[in-house]
C-alpha cells in the first residue's frame, strides 16, 4: 500500500460521505432553512448594493457641483 494508490483523503471522505446521509430530519430541515434564508439574503444584498451606489454617485455629483457653482 502506497500513499499514491491509497490516498489518507479517501478514507475520511467515505466516512464524512456516510455521516451526512443520516442526518436526522429535524437537523436536515433546519440546514435547508438556512441555506435558504441565506440565499435571500444574497439575493437581497445583490439587488440593494447597485442602488446604493448609484445614490452615492448621484449625491458626489450634486456636491461637485455644488463646488463649481459656489
Amino acid at each position: 500500500m502506497t500513499l499514491l494508490t491509497d490516498p489518507p483523503c479517501a478514507v475520511t471522505l467515505g466516512g464524512m460521505a456516510l455521516r451526512l446521509q443520516r442526518l436526522d430530519p429535524e437537523r436536515q430541515r433546519r440546514r435547508l432553512r438556512i441555506l435558504a434564508e441565506l440565499a435571500d439574503a444574497k439575493a437581497l444584498r445583490d439587488r440593494v448594493v447597485p442602488r446604493r451606489l448609484r445614490a452615492d454617485r448621484l449625491r458626489e455629483l450634486i456636491a461637485s457641483r455644488r463646488r463649481v457653482a459656489g
